[in-house]
């Protein structure tokens, strides 16, 4: 039988991990790769009996492509640690690895995710995004984006109908704060290679990503959660290129509009400078 291997890199995620780990645990390989959590997540990793590694985060496609590196089976799946398989997903997977994964036919599989919206899960009628999971080794490596890594897989892919969840937005704080460090992170890669911003983009954007987010992909079927989630998910695209428009004003003014005496504090564009 092919052997299959999984992966998840952690950092402190305690909550969701057991819950991900029971649902992978027919593979012949799980490894963990954690960030020197500080919580219960390398205790649960030991109760598991999983391969556990700690290394420092070198951003999510890079650690992602370092737990990629110290697998062993011929084909991987990866999750973060806030997802898990549905049992339906599960199965299917089972009896995927048992036919040889369509005995060379594709190199990747896609499946469908799930979110948790807050206090519900999406509904059945929301548009889901598919992501691949599931590829042979050798034909797999991850992109070095600081943030919403993806996998690079040359060949062709299949879309599976069994879904995985996703629990990583468990209420409004979190997501805002998520939105807040993952617009800050994709600044520094945009200043980085050196992109320009537009600021009419924050005026034209936003809105068509809502409209996008609660008509076209349906966010309406998950009632006010919806609402909600399509507001905070615009809010985020429009930081985006706020931070990026307010990273090139404070580069070429710098503190120059404050008054004399004013505290010479660090500004964005000395926090966005430097290795991503």
């Amino acid at each position: 039988m092919t052997q299959l291997s999984v992966f998840v890199t952690t950092f402190n995620n305690a909550e969701t991990l057991s819950a991900c780990l029971d649902s992978v645990n027919f593979a012949d390989e799980v490894l963990v790769l954690d960030s020197y959590s500080t919580d219960a997540t390398p205790q649960i990793c030991n109760q598991h009996g999983v391969k556990f590694i700690q290394n420092k985060f070198l951003g999510y496609g890079r650690q992602k492509q370092l737990a990629l590196d110290n697998t062993t089976g011929e084909w991987v799946l990866f999750l973060d640690a806030d997802e898990m398989l549905s049992k339906e997903l599960r199965q299917q997977l089972i009896e995927l690895r048992a036919s040889g994964f369509d005995q060379g036919k594709f190199e990747g599989y896609e499946f469908p995710r799930n979110e948790q919206v807050f206090w519900r899960m999406s509904a059945t009628t929301t548009r889901k995004n598919h992501y691949i999971r599931l590829f042979r080794r050798d034909a797999a490596s991850f992109t070095e984006m600081p943030v919403h890594a993806t996998v690079d897989v040359k060949g062709p892919i299949r879309r599976l109908e069994g879904c995985f969840y996703h629990f990583g937005e468990t209420d409004i704080h979190l997501k805002v704060d998520k939105v807040n460090g993952y617009s800050t992170g994709l600044v520094r890669d945009k200043v980085e290679k050196g992109r320009r911003p537009n600021p009419w983009i924050m005026v034209f954007y936003p809105p068509f990503f809502f409209i996008r987010s609660y008509i076209f992909k349906r966010g309406f079927t998950n009632g006010w959660a919806g609402f909600i989630a399509s507001c905070v998910g615009t809010f985020y695209v429009f930081l985006k290129y706020a931070k990026l428009y307010e990273h090139e004003r404070f580069d070429k003014d710098g503190l120059s509009h404050l008054p004399q005496g004013a505290p010479e504090l660090k500004t964005p564009a000395q926090r966005y400078s430097g290795p991503v």
